[in-house]
Parts: structure tokens; C-alpha cells; sequence
């Protein structure tokens, strides 16, 4: 009797580690005899990794059927040359030598929380209607469902009620996101909302690896690992890069949701392809366009400088940061390039003490995708430990500061499209305590990003009612 109940244990904790994956075979943590036994018992079945169609391969785990990134290369097994993927080869090596693995045996099954959101805030009018469309479209199974909403809605909250409805019925939740810095930002306000709820985080270099928990928080580029795993799919910011630039992550996402389940798209500054599709009324949606607080969002000033030249600060920028009109908010200054942010913060840090605007207690830092210290930064900046930070676009989203000052240096560079700067505004006034931050585009000259940024904001505050702004 204990043998048996330890089977059924064991053969339970195996259905949710590899129920909805597709994974090679190094990345099946069993031995040669269990595994070959489960193969025998069809609880997993080889698919072919590379497929062969007509005139050229595409790989099975990312779609990807370019040929300049499929690539061959001799194999030290079979000792034949192969075809291979270098599309997602950083998750492991496809190749036609090697299949990849699905989960063919019993479908996990999840428990029902009747009460498991213990978050007990209160949602506007606008937010509760946007919640009680994402419940509708779960309830419905509805296929797709994109929320637009301006920075600082409360996309998050406005999650809670459908993610409550969904454990309620045993579904299996994921919310992906592009980037590992929302993936953090995210886990512990999911995991005070519903407490009682398991909630995993899947990204590179996370202590989460066996993605086991009915709710799963992930960057966009982990769900390549996965195959009709979740009744519902959220993800976040569709508009951001990679997952707008990446056709290997929509096709991952859509192969993630299980046939029956639901896709929520959220994003502040959908792309011209959302818009067409919501102009053509094939893409239902719901927009909301004012932020929680009830404030609107803060229009960028543009301030034309001379061209920013490495380690050369711009006079106009420095005779505002001396004249700001709050000067105790922290500091949040966008760059384009690496480079420019690590030459920049010696002599910002310099001069801001030379002028008293900070003092030897504050700090000054600057951080991009590579630094090794970015978590910590970020963390530092959000206690106010640091003052000023310098940032690449990889702050551009899905980060909280209460209270904080947007620039954003060299404004017209490439690197910041629409989309890029509506976002970066964004980050301004976001606390109901100090709902006016102020944003500046420094510029040697008006681009159309600039002015379709702009332009999308005014249209923002006019749409939630600000007809003044």
C-alpha cells in the first residue's frame, strides 16, 4: 500500500514537472532506465526538433525557418553532418540528430482556491470594467483579448479578478513578459495578492527552473519551452522588445495556450498592427485611458541642445537639472547607448555635488542590460539609496518610482521610437502623492518619434477627459 502511494506521489509530481513542455532530452532530469520506461509507456513521445518541408527546415522548439539560421554541423554520436537551429540555441542545441520530447501522459490537474486573492485594494470604475472584461473573456474561453491601457492604469490590478476566477475553475495561469526586470517587479506583488497560491518565476538565472505551480511568471522567451500549458496566457507588453521584433515568441506564446484557453494581451502603446486589427473590429479589446490616480499623464517638454558628444554634458540639460521645480524627486536619466550612460555618471556625479543639487551621502549610477549589478541598482534606486540614475531603455518599462523626474538625453537617436518614449514618460507621476513629475526630451532636432509621442499623450489625456492639456 505505501509503494503504491508513493508511485502515485511520484508519478503526480512527474505529470507537473513535464505536463505542457517540450524539452530535450538533457533537460528531462531522469535516469536512462526511468526515462526509457516512460518513452515505452508513451508518457513522452519524440517529435522531430528540425523538420524537413519542401525546399528548407524549420526548427519545432522556435519556428524559425530562415536559412541563414539554420546551420550545419557534424555530430559527435552519429558521426553525420546535421542540420541545426541557431535561432535558440542559447536554450540548447536543436538538431534533426535529436528529438525533442512532449508529455503525452495524464494531464495535471490543479486545485480550486475559492478564496485565494487576499490583495484588498479597491479598483476605479475604469480599472473594475477592464477586469470584469478579462473575467468574461475566461469564463468564455474566449481566444483573444487585448487590454490597452496608458502607463500607470494599473494594468497589474486590473489582472487580479480574472487570475482569481481562473484558479477558481482549476486552470493553470501564466503571465509573460518580456523582460526579466518586470518578471521581478512582478513576483512579489503577485505573491501578496494571492498568498496561498503557488507562483513560480521563470528567467535567466532564476532559482525557479522546474515551473511546477498553477501560476507562472516568465519572460517571453521561456515559454519556448512549452506546448498547451496553460488555460490562460497573459502577456504583458506585446508591444516591447524582442517580442514585437521576434516572430519565434508569438509563435511560442500561441503554441503555449492550450487550444481552448485565452490570450490577454496588455500594452500602453499598441503597434500599428493592434490598431489595423482593432480598426477592423478582429481583435477584441477594451481601453482604458486614464491612470488610477485619476491624474493625466505628464507631456513630455522638448528642449532642443547641441548634439550630445561623448562625455560632453549639454548646458540646456544641466540649467534644468539646477531649476527643477521639485527638486527632492529622484532623478531618472535616459541614454541611448551603454556607453554614454558609463561615461556620463563620473561627471553628472561631479557636477550635481559641485552644485549641491545632491550630496555626499546620495549616490549616483548609472545601469544597462550587461551590468551584473543591475538588480541591486534597481532595488537601491526604488529605496532611495540612489538619487540619480542613468539608464538605457531597459527601464523604459514595467518599473515603479513613486516620485521621479523623466530626461532623456539625445531624444531624436534612433533607439527611441514612439513607442520607446510614451513608455519613458510614463515612468513620471505615478504616485497619487506626487501625480506631476516632469519629463524633457532633449534634442537636436524633432523627429517623428518625438512628435508622434507627444502627440499620442495629449491624445491619452484628451480620451480620459483632460480636455485642457
Amino acid at each position: 500500500m505505501g509503494e503504491h502511494l508513493n508511485l502515485h506521489k511520484s508519478m503526480d509530481t512527474m505529470v507537473r514537472r513535464f505536463s505542457g513542455k517540450l524539452l530535450l532530452r538533457q533537460e528531462i532530469p531522469l535516469d536512462d532506465n526511468h526515462f526509457k520506461w516512460l518513452l515505452a509507456s508513451s508518457y513522452f513521445t519524440p517529435v522531430p526538433a528540425i523538420q524537413r518541408k519542401l525546399f528548407f527546415y524549420q526548427c519545432r522548439r522556435c519556428g524559425n525557418a530562415k536559412r541563414s539560421l539554420i546551420g550545419m554541423m557534424p555530430c559527435a554520436v552519429c558521426h553525420k553532418t546535421h542540420p541545426y537551429c541557431r535561432k535558440c540555441i542559447e536554450m540548447g542545441r536543436v538538431t534533426t540528430c535529436e528529438p525533442l520530447y512532449q508529455w503525452t501522459g495524464p494531464d495535471a490537474s490543479w486545485p480550486a482556491y475559492d478564496d485565494a486573492l487576499t490583495w484588498h485594494g479597491e479598483l476605479t470604475d475604469a480599472q473594475k470594467k477592464a477586469a470584469e472584461r478579462v473575467v468574461k473573456a475566461i469564463e468564455s474561453t474566449e481566444r483573444k483579448l487585448l487590454i490597452w491601457a496608458v502607463c500607470g492604469a494599473g494594468k497589474t490590478e486590473m489582472l487580479f479578478p480574472g487570475i482569481h476566477q481562473a484558479i477558481r475553475t482549476k486552470k493553470r495561469v501564466c503571465i509573460a513578459t518580456p523582460r526579466a526586470d518586470v518578471v521581478r517587479e512582478l513576483l512579489p506583488r503577485l505573491q501578496e495578492a494571492f498568498s496561498t497560491v503557488p507562483i513560480e518565476a521563470l528567467y535567466g538565472g532564476s532559482k525557479d527552473k522546474e515551473a511546477t505551480a498553477q501560476i507562472i511568471l516568465s519572460t517571453t522567451h521561456q515559454l519556448l519551452r512549452f506546448q498547451d500549458a496553460f488555460d490562460v496566457l497573459i502577456i504583458d507588453e506585446i508591444d516591447a522588445f524582442p517580442y514585437h521584433a521576434d516572430p519565434s515568441l508569438p509563435y511560442a506564446a500561441n503554441r503555449a495556450r492550450k487550444p481552448s484557453g485565452t490570450i490577454v494581451y496588455l500594452t500602453a502603446t499598441p503597434r500599428k498592427r493592434q490598431r489595423l486589427l482593432i480598426a477592423l473590429n478582429l481583435l477584441p479589446h477594451m481601453f482604458v485611458p486614464i491612470r488610477f490616480h485619476g491624474h493625466p499623464l505628464p507631456v513630455p517638454r522638448l528642449q532642443m541642445c547641441f548634439a550630445l558628444q561623448k562625455g560632453e554634458l549639454p548646458q540646456a540639460f544641466l540649467t534644468w537639472c539646477k531649476t527643477r521645480k521639485n527638486p527632492q524627486r529622484q532623478l531618472l536619466i535616459f541614454v541611448p547607448t551603454v556607453e554614454l550612460a558609463e561615461c556620463l555618471a563620473k561627471k553628472l556625479a561631479l557636477f550635481f555635488k559641485q552644485e549641491n543639487i545632491i550630496d555626499d551621502r546620495a549616490d549616483l549610477q548609472s545601469v544597462h542590460a550587461s551590468d551584473h549589478a543591475r538588480e541591486e541598482k534597481v532595488h537601491r534606486f526604488r529605496r532611495k539609496e540612489i538619487f540619480i540614475l542613468l539608464t538605457t531603455t531597459i527601464l523604459e518599462r514595467g518599473v515603479t518610482f513613486p516620485s521621479v523626474d523623466v530626461a532623456v538625453l539625445d531624444a531624436g537617436h534612433d533607439v527611441f521610437d514612439e513607442a520607446a518614449l510614451v513608455q519613458i514618460a510614463g515612468r513620471a507621476g505615478r504616485s497619487p502623492d506626487d501625480p506631476d513629475g516632469e519629463v524633457v526630451f532633449f534634442h537636436d532636432g524633432k523627429t517623428e518619434s518625438i512628435v508622434d509621442a507627444v502627440r499620442s499623450i495629449k491624445t491619452m489625456n484628451k480620451r480620459a477627459g483632460f480636455s485642457s492639456l
